[in-house]
């Protein structure tokens, strides 16, 4: 019983690092398109004639406004269609998360600011975590 107790908190746990990872990704891709959508506002209202630098990879770039406001516009708009797509699976994610912990009765417990992880046994309430 033991064995199978750790197994599950095992599940569980991978479970909720993988949720929290897409949370972490969708936080740094949020905040690339916020820094494109910076870039965007301050270059847009310039002559497209005029020399912008754009970093691609480690190599500064000598570019023309009108060249680079498209290519940063199009970056933003895919940054922001990952964000969408990892939302999904985020929702996704989140029901799978609280479906296991319905499954196996996980219940999340903060004692001493300390967590506790606890499989039922039969007859008993639940998991506490």
């Amino acid at each position: 019983m033991e064995d199978q107790e750790q197994q599950i908190l095992a599940v569980f746990k991978q479970l909720k690092n993988e949720h929290s990872s897409i949370m972490n990704k969708i936080a740094e891709l949020e905040s690339e398109a916020n820094e494109h959508t910076l870039v965007i506002n301050s270059i847009e209202n310039l002559d497209p004639a005029r020399k912008c630098w754009r970093l691609v990879g480690a190599i500064l770039v000598g570019r023309s406004v009108g060249e680079v406001l498209p290519a940063v516009k199009r970056n933003r708009d895919g940054l922001l269609e990952i964000v969408q797509k990892l939302n999904q699976q985020l929702q996704a994610k989140t029901k799978e998360v609280n479906e296991f912990a319905q499954k196996y009765k996980i219940v999340k417990q903060s004692a001493g600011g300390e967590d506790q992880k606890r499989i039922a046994q039969k007859g008993s309430t639940g998991v506490l975590v």
